[in-house]
């Protein structure tokens, strides 16, 4: 299948490991130019040497940031330029309760993901608009449709992700911009793996058991990482030209179980 994305220019946020370096790597795929931003450098250059070892004449643009310092988007974007597709993908908000997560971890995980992610939308919106239109795509985790109390700020932060998403994207379309989000549940990162040795100690005293745990997931384990970075390839593709305002879960069914483990 043609997804005609050949030369189109992609924007990824927190592209130096898990979802957002296998984003990367997607979209070269098909041919895209890339700029990748993340916290850290020696990260980011390893995953571009990774896509050029295969891909060695596509452009590549690394710029190393901390979209959290006042300022950073407006960098980002001086550096990077007009884009035709943004994927939001920077942020990992803490697991815990109410009472495990306190208002400084709250408020700096929240600043990355949920304000970095409704930041960056406010400042390329208006110039995908003037150029013609682009796509943006929101990955924001099935946390904000499981709502566990154990992940508190993250079902919080995700839920109110996914109303920006269809408040932003429902109207979209009349700009030529098509404002997506998806919610990935348990993927095959370090991320899961941590949160599920926490979640282990926490019931049974032993890190250990995380195994346990990860074999309830549906088909006894986490998605792969492709599961994911395929359909966010496909959503940001003239394929899917039809879709705003909507989320796409990818989680083996966990959300309709009703449980984030």
């Amino acid at each position: 299948m043609d997804l005609r994305l050949t030369g189109k220019t992609v924007l990824i946020t927190g592209a130096s490991q898990g979802i957002g370096a296998g984003l990367a790597r997607a979209f070269a795929e098909e041919g895209c130019h890339l700029a990748l931003t993340a916290r850290n450098t020696e990260k980011l250059e390893a995953v571009k040497a990774d896509i050029e070892a295969d891909y060695p004449d596509l452009p590549i643009k690394l710029v190393p940031l901390d979209l959290t310092v006042p300022g950073a988007p407006e960098t980002l974007i001086d550096e990077v330029g007009d884009v035709d597709i943004l994927v939001n993908n920077a942020g990992v908000i803490p697991s815990g309760s109410l009472f495990d997560i306190d208002e400084a971890k709250w408020r700096a995980g929240w600043e990355l993901k949920v304000f970095g992610y409704i930041n960056l939308c406010r400042l390329y919106y208006p110039r995908m608009k003037a150029a013609g239109g682009g796509v943006i795509i929101n990955n924001i985790g099935n946390g904000g449709e499981v709502t566990d109390p154990r992940y508190i700020a993250g079902a919080v932060g995700n839920a109110s992700l996914m109303h920006f998403t269809r408040a932003l994207g429902g109207s979209s379309l009349d700009d030529n911009i098509r404002v997506v989000g998806v919610n990935p549940g348990p993927v095959n990162t370090d991320r899961i793996f941590n949160m599920l040795k926490k979640r282990a100690k926490d019931l049974y005293g032993e890190e250990s058991r995380f195994e346990e745990l990860a074999s309830t997931y549906p088909l006894g384990r986490p998605a792969h990482v492709h599961e994911i970075t395929d359909l966010i390839v496909f959503l940001a593709s003239y394929r899917s030209g039809y879709t705003s305002g909507t989320i796409m879960t990818v989680d083996g069914g966990i959300a309709s179980r009703r449980s984030i483990i």
